[in-house]
This record gives structure tokens, C-alpha cells and sequence, in this order.
């Protein structure tokens, strides 16, 4: 496998943790300016909740009502 692949491997992973958190920032509890447009977004998002907030190194899910684990 060529070297580059796991830096390209590891910029995606960033950029969608970056992206799930713009989503998930209201259900966390910080202020979001787009939140009318996330919204929408939410559902797809929910789906992928579990790895993202392993991968952040939290035990179980930050979100109240959302328990994936």
C-alpha cells in the first residue's frame, strides 16, 4: 500500500469528524449558526455516532437521549 493512502485516509477521517461536529453541536450544547441547515443532516449523522465518539475517545455517547453503545 502506497504511504500516501494513510495520510489521505487520515485527512478524510479529520474532515468528517470536523463535519459531525458542526452537525451534532446543538444536541451538545454549542452555539451553531447553521443549525437550520444541519438539521436536515442529523439522521444520517446518528448512524455513524458510535465510531465518531469512540474515535474521540469518549467511553459512551455525549448525547442524553442517543445511547448507541
Amino acid at each position: 500500500m502506497a504511504p500516501y493512502r494513510r495520510v489521505f485516509a487520515r485527512a478524510k477521517r479529520d474532515e468528517e469528524d470536523l463535519f459531525m461536529m458542526l452537525v451534532l453541536s446543538e444536541a451538545l450544547g454549542l452555539p451553531n449558526p447553521a443549525s437550520g441547515m444541519t438539521l436536515e443532516l442529523l439522521p444520517e449523522m446518528l448512524d455513524r455516532m458510535h465510531e465518531w465518539h469512540t474515535r474521540q475517545g469518549l467511553d459512551h455517547s455525549p448525547m442524553d437521549g442517543l445511547g448507541c453503545c
